[in-house]
């Protein structure tokens, strides 16, 4: 949701209710007025359906309702194209949805997300435009509630102080009524898409002469999130960066209004505290959306971090990580070995440099450093590889993160708790995977566009996007690999159910692809994804059915085609028990 802006405010609970309630806490199976009977179920929304493509949204949103108004003409804007719709009926049946926080003292988020009512919306036409975005309800017959033990009462006392008028985006029409009560249905679900997508609390305090360009990029953005043009990562970063801008300025907001006239020190300095949060929170987000989020973040100590390259002396060394180290452990290396002890990880890799080694032993181990490999060396286990751990830092959005030319990954086991950016995301240079155990949380595998990845032997199981993502222009030789139980979203994103699977590869221009004895099993979606413009497939359809009579099989043909244009053997992996099949294609 789009926090308390425009038709969003957030409602305050009465004080004569909260005094009437007492200060008992009360849970979600206690009413907190009298026994009475239980309120009926809801009835389903009605939801459209309809899928806009990113050109008839800008047609939408640019073209006919916003034109070339600015940011602090959107509600007059909005509310117009609201009115046409209103002022056709002026009655109808909905579904209002609020905060819990108004009717409960404590509750558990995941069991009740809203308090819904079925009620009966008037929208009469009114001088002031803005009125649009807001309703007057009284609740309708059969008393329903998705809370069955909520009580009439309450509901009666409390539209009564809020004066039976409430946010209009909040209602919901329901199913089963005229073409004309649809109509302002869909014309609700267009701009509560603008406020939870396109809006930014920003936008007005910014001078932007044509903000309709402004809302054509992010409705782009949006579309490339959606259609998987961005690096499923990089898009989840940024789902996160604007939820938790979202909820600083909320906190903001309500600490602010708790001040009074005279704030004391510590007031004052919280306040400015919380402010310059927003402000670098907002800073971020502008400085994605301006680069489409085409770049992998535009985090500083990446920026800042250059490779260190060789010694000067060209000396190597070996770094041994291990809590206590023993003769025994460097009983194998010639006399002449230089050695050097850590006990974390993070001081072996910050005092690596090209050419060197770092040996694991059992244990687990976390590495801030893993979030940026610079340096082409070599990073391998000793020992059995499901005791030599290496966990995610969850307050980090990475986990190992690769941008040597040439780097080595052995016979580790890497553990992903908390973060949401890809297990290993290979930004660029070539990295080498071999004889690893990569437990997702996240996504999988990522390879972005002009980067390399050799992998085997490795398995690869539980990330929420496709086990191992391949960009165009990458390569990737991808060896007796194991990539299971994948695609496990926690989020219900557009296409995320088929863009996802074991094997995800975009198409234009195509990686350079080898696949070779892989086993690719029960993952949700396809075994292997091909991801490919809507225009290359005419255009591949409209090449082989030249003089050629129209048959069944076009599918088949141009899924043999695509395989055959990446040069994937497939004879020589096994892929099964895949939930949509072994491989398929997907139009962006």
């Amino acid at each position: 949701m789009a926090g308390t802006r425009r038709g969003y405010r957030k409602l305050q609970l009465p004080p004569c209710l909260d005094a009437a309630l007492g200060d008992d806490e009360w849970g979600v199976d206690e009413p907190r007025y009298g026994s009475a009977a239980q309120a009926q179920p809801l009835p389903p929304i009605y939801v459209s359906g309809a899928t806009l493509s990113v050109q008839e949204r800008i047609s939408l949103y640019c073209d006919q309702i916003l034109r070339h108004c600015k940011a602090d003409e959107v509600d007059e804007a909005l509310c117009r194209y609201l009115s046409e719709k209103l002022k056709k009926k002026n009655k109808w049946i909905g579904v209002w949805k609020t905060n819990p926080e108004l009717f409960f003292h404590k509750y558990e988020e995941r069991a009740i997300q809203y308090v819904g009512l079925l009620v009966e919306v008037t929208c009469k036409p009114c001088p002031n435009v803005s009125s649009y975005l807001i309703a007057r309800i009284h609740i309708a017959e059969p008393f329903s509630s998705n809370i069955a033990n909520m009580q009439r009462e309450l509901f009666d006392d409390f539209l009564e102080q809020l004066g039976h008028c409430v946010p209009l985006l909040e209602i919901y029409p329901i199913e089963g009524q005229d073409d004309l009560t649809c109509e302002i249905a869909q014309a609700l679900e267009i701009v509560r898409f603008f406020f939870d997508y396109l809006w930014r609390d920003w936008d007005d305090e910014e001078n932007c002469e044509n903000y309709s360009v402004v809302i054509e990029e992010r409705i782009k953005l949006y579309g490339d999130i959606q259609d998987g043009n961005i690096p499923f990562p990089i898009a989840q970063r940024f789902k996160k960066t604007l939820e938790k801008y979202r909820n600083k300025r909320l906190e903001l907001i309500e600490f602010q209004s708790k001040i009074k006239d005279d704030p004391s020190v510590s007031e004052a300095v919280d306040c400015w505290h919380k402010f310059y949060e927003v402000q670098m929170l907002s800073g971020l987000l502008k400085m994605w959306e301006y680069l489409r989020l085409r770049a992998h973040g535009p985090f500083f100590p990446r920026v800042l971090r250059r490779k260190k390259g060789p010694r000067n002396s060209g000396e190597v060394v070996t770094h041994v990580v291990a809590k206590i180290m023993t003769a025994d452990m460097v009983k194998e290396y010639s006399p002449d070995t230089l050695i050097q002890q850590h006990n974390n990880l993070d001081t072996a890799l910050e005092n690596s440099y090209c050419g060197d080694t770092i040996v694991i032993f059992p244990g687990e181990y976390k590495a801030e450093a893993m979030a940026m490999l610079t340096e082409d060396i070599t990073i391998k286990g000793i020992g059995k590889k499901e005791e030599i751990i290496i966990a995610s830092l969850p307050s980090s959005d990475n986990f190992v993160v690769s941008r040597a030319q040439n780097i080595k990954i052995i016979h580790l086991t890497l553990r992903q708790k908390g973060t949401f950016d890809g297990i290993v995301v290979v930004e660029s240079g070539h990295l080498t995977l071999q004889d690893c155990d990569l437990q997702c949380d996240g996504t999988g595998v990522c390879v972005l566009t002009g980067a390399a990845l050799t992998m085997k032997d490795c398995e690869i199981s539980g990330s929420q996007g496709a086990g191992i993502e391949i960009y165009p222009g990458s390569g990737a030789i991808l060896d007796g690999n194991k990539i299971h139980n994948c695609n496990n979203f926690k989020s219900t994103d557009g296409l995320a159910s088929v863009q996802g699977g074991g094997i995800k590869l975009k198409v234009i221009p195509a990686p350079v692809v080898k696949l070779s004895n892989n086993h690719i099993y029960n993952n949700k979606g396809y075994g292997i994804t091909i991801v490919q413009p809507k225009r290359r497939l005419v255009n591949m359809l409209n090449f082989m059915m030249e003089d050629a009579a129209a048959g069944d099989r076009r599918e088949e043909d141009v899924l043999t085609a695509a395989i055959e244009s990446l040069s994937l053997d497939m004879d020589s992996n096994s892929i099964g028990e895949n939930s949509l099949g072994k491989v398929g294609t997907v139009l962006t």
